[in-house]
């Protein structure tokens, strides 16, 4: 269909002339510079839409296959997908393509074990960003590499509200500039969007040469003589300062209640601390009676039911940290009609960026000017009312500052602003003369990752310390919005067990690391997961770090099901139901999904499912498809070792013979070595020996396949080991693998690199290629101008992929993998 019957059937109305330039122009833009309140949702999900799946053949190929939607708040996922599912089930589309939210914990979807499949990927900067530099946060560190590969080929990301994305902004124009530079699979692109986008912003080190090149999408006069976006355009919005300070709590409430009181419908007060709108909601709630806090008493929950007073307006308090469930219920009472009495909503920052109501009334504390903008577009939103007010509250700043989480000076270039419109008004078109002031988009990112940076990131080795790279500073502003993520359990003794199932994405409440710090204190600690030792670790406040995903004890409170983080102990939480799985350890093996299945039989399944996965893909006649299902073919021959089977015969089935492959009735099993090492080890001795036309890269891909074993072969045992791996251990004769007996080498273990440089030729000859050698040549140089590494692999052979890729096709067996596991036999038909 046409893109305009598309978005009518999607939406109910025309799209606007913007929007249709955006789907059918020859090329996408690259900044997205529009007004808020005109669609920019609509505008990438329909346009991304139209162009992958109705645009001529052309077009459809040069669409990457999935949209990558980031968000800045959390507040916004669950409205973005909403949207993105209505519009899909409008146009009998629901069942073709999929809409999934990337947060943390145990995810029941599977997007990620079908990369040929178009979908669409909506999360926070947190989530999505994490996942692009290699360390998910809320996730297993054995699947970081799966989603590294998957978010950054063959995707379309899209940056939504960038004036609030902090120092994640840096990381996404120097990812881009990295995936341009050091290859990736399919199309990828990323668009920054924003109602007050400065191309100035997007001017990091690797990326500011390309900036003057970037093409922009703005509204011209067709998209103004439209009448229903002109109608939002021309949305009046008086300004007025608000005749009371931000710490006067009692005078502002008695403001909020004259005003609200004077128009009715939907009052919005946005705040810029938790604990200011906390406050300022339970004053309100005293005002008007409804107050559950009794003299005498230790302070409740300030939203514990009480009585409703049907006389007053309804109140809702609205941020962040609430698990999803009840954030979701939160959202939903948001958006339901507003009572007669009217609606109060005391919200932070969350509210900024693209939440789609419209209040008749505004207060909003003095923030920076980005900030203020996107405030200012929640009042009047689609010029409905012709009595709309906005109020300014002034913080006070210097001596008593209280411009957290902002500065003085963002906040000093807000207010004289405010204090000079002529006339005072903050409607779209009011605001449009001061888009180009410099002093009011200020952006300049401390942190800023580097191509040396990604190319550490790309090992998921825990340091020599046990831990792993803080990327926290490259995904959001540590000292405004940095998370860890926390759930309760209940628990016997003073440590949690081993057995306490995986985490469930329904149980994770996002808390400010700093806040969690000062709930700790000195005597309470956390519990982390390390799957090196298959142990819940004590974390003391000191060692909190964001992007940790944390375990507290129900009886250490902090969490009400209506306030979300409350960091009081009274506050217990109620504890989700879970499943039975266990937490995922480098020594475990997960459960059969599908029976008892023989090593060669499941060998041949992931064969076949690599084979159709590397076609579906256009890879198959290329080197690198082959070597994927190459991996694929070998990826399990480890698991023929006697330690591996030994374990598992007297379960077996009566009257069948091994060697299994895939089994059940097996609790714990945890052989003490890992396969896909053994695996990798037989196959690096079928590559030196140029056997079967084995490449570095098939041989990196059968230790890569279950994201345990990957850039080094380390002791995990004795020290003489490899991962388990004894020397003198044999693998047995696999008829159609193995023809006879094989003793595995340990040798490529060697850490480093012994050989020759040669001035003359800028060249490293090595003597003995080792593991790590061959990594590094597979990867290419780590910093611009470095000598590409040469020895290791033999010429004609790929090399120098670079991490995007690379992680790419080690993600393509481990798809292979994880289908034939859950529905064996296809190689029955292939």
């Amino acid at each position: 269909m046409d893109f305009d019957t598309l978005f009518n059937q999607a939406t109910g109305n025309a799209p606007f002339p913007y929007q249709r330039v955006f789907a059918t122009g020859e090329t996408l833009p690259q900044l997205i510079n529009v007004p808020t309140g005109a669609g920019k949702t609509a505008t990438i999900i329909l346009g991304w839409l139209w162009r992958r799946c109705f645009a001529d053949e052309a077009m459809r190929k040069a669409t990457p296959r999935r949209l990558v939607y980031c968000l800045p708040m959390r507040v916004l996922v669950e409205q973005t997908v909403e949207a993105a599912e209505r519009w899909l089930s409008n146009l009998l589309l629901q069942d073709k393509i999929h809409v999934h939210i990337l947060m943390g914990g145990e995810e029941a979807e599977d997007w990620d074990v079908h990369p040929e499949r178009d979908a669409i990927l909506i999360g926070t900067q947190d989530m999505l960003l994490s996942r692009a530099l290699n360390r998910g946060y809320g996730m297993s560190r054995y699947r970081w590499p799966m989603h590294f590969g998957l978010l950054n080929n063959d995707c379309l990301w899209v940056l939504d509200e960038i004036q609030l994305m902090g120092s994640g902004l840096a990381t996404t124009t120097q990812l881009q500039a990295f995936r341009e530079k050091l290859g990736v699979w399919g199309p990828v692109q990323t668009i920054w969007m924003s109602a007050t986008l400065q191309p100035d912003w997007l001017k990091t080190v690797d990326f500011k040469n390309k900036v003057l090149s970037l093409s922009c999408l703005t509204l011209k006069d067709r998209d103004r003589e439209n009448k229903r976006l002109e109608e939002r355009l021309q949305a009046k919005k008086p300004i007025l300062k608000a005749d009371v300070s931000a710490e006067d709590t009692v005078k502002l409430v008695e403001c909020i209640r004259s005003e609200h009181q004077r128009r009715k419908g939907l009052t919005l007060v946005v705040i810029n601390t938790v604990d200011r709108a906390r406050d300022l909601y339970d004053a309100l709630r005293k005002a008007d009676g409804r107050s559950t806090k009794k003299k005498g008493q230790k302070e409740r929950a300030t939203t514990d039911k009480a009585a409703p007073n049907v006389s007053e307006p309804e109140a809702l308090l609205l941020y962040s940290r609430f698990r999803p469930v009840e954030r979701q219920v939160q959202m939903q009472h948001l958006r339901s009609p507003v009572p007669e009495t009217g609606r109060i909503v005391v919200a932070t920052q969350v509210i900024e960026a693209g939440v789609d109501i419209s209040a008749k009334t505004l207060f909003t504390e003095l923030a920076p000017w980005p900030s203020l903008v996107q405030r200012f577009g929640r009042c009047n939103r689609f010029g409905e009312y012709g009595d709309a007010q906005v109020f300014w509250i002034d913080v006070p700043t210097g001596k008593k500052s209280q411009a957290l989480p902002y500065d003085d000076k963002e906040l000093g270039a807000a207010r004289n602003t405010l204090e000079s419109l002529d006339p005072p008004d903050v409607g779209l078109s009011s605001l449009e003369k001061y888009s180009k002031k410099e002093n009011l988009f200020p952006y300049d990112p401390i942190h800023v990752v580097r191509q040396h940076d990604l190319h550490g990131l790309f090992s998921t080795e825990p340091d020599l310390a046990g831990g792993f790279t803080d990327i926290s500073a490259f995904v959001r502003d540590r000292e405004r919005n940095a998370d860890v993520y926390v759930f309760w359990r209940q628990f016997e003794g003073n440590k949690p067990g081993q057995d306490q199932p995986l985490i469930d994405r329904d149980e994770l409440c996002p808390v400010p690391f700093y806040d969690l710090q000062s709930f700790l204190g000195d005597k309470d600690n956390a519990w982390e997961w390390n799957g090196e030792t298959a142990e819940w670790e004590r974390r003391r406040a000191k060692d909190i770090r964001p992007g940790m995903t944390l375990l507290l004890h129900v009886d250490q409170g902090g969490y009400h099901k209506e306030s979300g983080w409350t960091g009081r102990l009274h506050d217990k939480p109620s504890i989700y139901e879970v499943g039975e799985e266990e937490q995922e350890g480098l020594k475990s093996e997960p459960a059969s999904q599908a029976g008892w299945l023989s090593v060669p039989n499941h060998l041949r399944d992931v064969e076949a499912e690599a084979g159709q996965a590397v076609k579906e893909l256009n890879l198959h006649n290329s080197p690198e498809g082959k070597a994927v299902v190459q991996a694929a073919r070998w990826h399990d021959v480890g698991k023929c070792h006697e330690r591996w089977q030994d374990p598992i015969k007297e379960h077996a089935p009566e009257g069948e013979c091994g060697p299994w492959a895939k089994f059940r009735g097996v609790r714990s099993f945890r052989p003490g070595l890992r396969h896909e090492a053994a695996s990798a080890l037989a196959a690096w001795q079928r590559w030196r020996e140029k056997h079967d036309g084995w490449t570095a890269l098939a041989v990196y891909l059968v230790a890569a396949h279950h994201g345990k074993v990957r850039t080094v072969l380390r002791s995990t045992d004795s020290g003489n080991d490899v991962f388990g791996i004894k020397p003198g251990d044999v693998l047995p004769s696999l008829p159609g693998w193995l023809s006879a007996e094989l003793q595995v080498d340990l040798k490529p273990k060697t850490f480093g690199a012994v050989g020759t440089w040669d001035d003359a030729q800028n060249t490293f000859t090595l003597a003995a290629p080792s593991w790590v050698s061959m990594v590094a040549e597979l990867l290419g140089p780590e910093l611009p101008g470095d000598p590409v590494p040469c020895g290791a692999i033999p010429q004609g052979e790929p090399r120098s992929l670079g991490p995007f890729l690379l992680a790419f096709l080690e993600t393509l067996v481990r798809v292979a993998d994880a289908r034939a596991s859950r529905t064996p036999g296809k190689r029955k038909n292939a």
